[in-house]
């Protein structure tokens, strides 16, 4: 009888546990937050000028909340590149946001020649639109010269004009292009107001918001302060020394902290030295915040999108080459910078319901000579020089006459019209002007656009020049430059090659439905626009001729 009992007694206990195990298990379910079938915002983050070593390099100066945490906590494509020869600003833009090659998106360089109006064009000028928010010209500017979709114009689309899509940048070219020719509003800097403006292509006034934010003069604030090291100087153990030679710096030549950055203004009301500090990134990311809560993104029904490029790293590297203090402190900030974001992104939405990624437009090339002092075959190649033997050559060859038009950012222009008038063969002409440049010290290859026309090309660097020519917009040659070298300028270095150190990039995913994941394989940055189009079920950018990363769909 006893015996009985002990059994009931032990049956109905084992009940009772499985009982509470499955209210728990319930419990926890219905506490956990899944994500919503479609992100209520997607922000893109484009840190202009930063390579993909820059996470490593600094990783231990970084806090946990800001770049260890989007990584940490996201998946991190660590292979991303770009497929192009041209890497700039406008290029990278473009490609990151319309998932085409600038032989399609159309955004060749940031400037090109225009052949049947003899003219040089910026990618994003407009002269049929009038600047909104300043009086000068700096707001004639808009996306027109954009070929193809964007992101943001497909997701419009696709929802009847009811998504928002706002971009954001210091430079006006990283705001247009990635906000494409729908965003509800695009952005920029006017260094001669100290305004956020933009053009009449968005709008004739700008929002009450836009004016109150300007009317609060951050600029004057930030522009007053002291540029100083924000962890003590030794601690700068992954760059030169502070005083190295190989600095362009502020003003020709001032390249040692402290920066007296009102000092250094002097009785200029220009703001420009802004640009070229960390407190242009402060700016742009204070002005990103009061975007997203002005004009309510993330909060209807439809999915928003948040464009904000990061540019002062671009100055800044310019300036002091990517060994230096001023660019480990630029990083170290702007960890803070993005902590700072992402904790505002988790508050006040929920990790769960924002799509973010993070890259860049570009990489950098090491100062040449610091290279040459190390024993590394680098140079400056002096264009200049170099066109004008060029001109002489072709006086010798066809007689006197201007048989090239400009040299453009490694692109060489020729006269088609003196060319076709003398009844000369204008392969012939290109065919000799390659063969004669490439003879130049510097010089890795020089390729004729006849031949980028008339040959599939699947490898190498004549396919990244392929992906880079535009019938339309490009030169008649090419010009690759050998590894290390750039083109002579003002500036400590520049990038725009097809090497690593500008192709290579960070693209890391955070957020809505991304799980912790690192994905090794060589991916194309063109592959970011098709990822997201698969996620939110929309359709490609109309130009886009990429796959998505598989690994973030399946």
């Amino acid at each position: 009888m006893h015996m009985n009992y002990f059994i009931k007694f032990k049956k109905i206990t084992l009940y009772l546990v499985i009982v509470s195990c499955f209210t728990s298990f319930l419990s926890a379910q219905n506490s956990k937050k899944f994500p919503p079938e479609k992100p209520k915002l997607i922000v893109a983050l484009v840190i202009d000028q930063m390579k993909n070593d820059y996470i490593y390099k600094y990783w231990n100066k970084f806090e946990n909340t800001g770049f260890k945490k989007i990584i940490g906590e996201g998946a991190y494509c660590r292979n991303t590149n770009y497929d192009y020869i041209f890497t700039q600003t406008g290029v990278g833009h473009a490609t990151i946001f319309t998932g085409a090659m600038p032989s399609y998106h159309g955004i060749i360089s940031n400037y090109w020649y225009n052949r049947t109006k003899d003219i040089k064009v910026y990618c994003v000028d407009d002269d049929k639109v009038k600047s909104t928010g300043t009086k000068n010209d700096f707001g004639k500017k808009s996306p027109r010269k954009l070929l193809t979709t964007t992101i943001g114009d497909e997701l419009k689309l696709s929802t009847a004009g009811n998504s928002k899509v706002i971009s954001i940048s210091l430079k006006d070219r990283a705001a247009i292009i990635p906000g494409g020719h729908t965003a509800n509003g695009a952005w920029w800097f006017d260094t001669e107001s100290g305004n956020w403006i933009t053009s009449s292509y968005y709008m004739d006034t700008l929002p009450k918001w836009v004016k109150e934010f300007n009317e609060k003069n951050y600029p004057d604030l930030y522009i007053e302060r002291q540029w100083t090291p924000i962890l003590p100087i030794e601690q700068y153990t992954e760059s030169l020394e502070d005083n190295n030679k190989y600095e362009v710096g502020f003003l020709g030549n001032k390249i040692t902290f402290p920066y007296d950055l009102k000092t250094m203004r002097g009785d200029s009301k220009s703001y420009e030295l802004l640009l070229s500090t960390p407190f242009g990134n402060t700016l742009t990311k204070d002005f990103a915040l009061a975007a997203i809560l002005n004009e309510n993104l993330g909060k209807g029904s439809y999915t928003d999108f948040l464009s904000v490029s990061f540019s002062s790293t671009d100055y800044i590297g310019h300036s002091f080459g990517p060994s230096s203090i001023e660019v480990e402190d630029t990083y170290i900030r702007l960890d803070k910078e993005i902590a700072h974001f992402l904790e505002f992104i988790d508050t006040n939405f929920g990790k769960e319901n924002v799509l973010v990624f993070l890259t860049s437009d570009h990489g950098i090339s090491e100062v040449p000579k610091y290279l040459i002092d190390k024993k590394i075959p680098a140079g400056y190649f002096n264009y200049n020089y170099a066109i004008t033997l060029l001109k002489s050559y072709l006086n010798a060859v066809y007689g006197y006459g201007e048989w090239v038009k400009t040299y453009m950012t490694q692109q060489i222009y020729l006269n088609r019209i003196l060319i076709e008038d003398s009844k000369l063969d204008l392969e012939d002409v290109q065919n000799k002007v390659a063969q004669f440049f490439v003879q130049f010290t510097g010089v890795a290859n020089a390729t004729t656009a006849t031949a980028l026309q008339n040959s599939n090309f699947t490898n190498g660097i004549n396919e990244k020049m392929k992906t880079s020519y535009n019938q339309n917009r490009s030169g008649d040659v090419l010009v690759n430059l050998e590894p290390g070298w750039i083109e002579e300028n003002s500036e400590a270095t520049t990038h725009n090659s097809a090497y690593t150190y500008d192709t290579h990039v960070p693209l890391i995913w955070y957020g809505w439905k991304i799980n912790r994941k690192t994905i090794t394989r060589k991916i194309s940055i063109s592959e970011i626009a098709p990822t997201i189009s698969t996620l939110l079920n929309i359709p490609f950018p109309n130009g886009c001729m990429s796959e998505p990363i598989i690994e973030l769909t399946e």
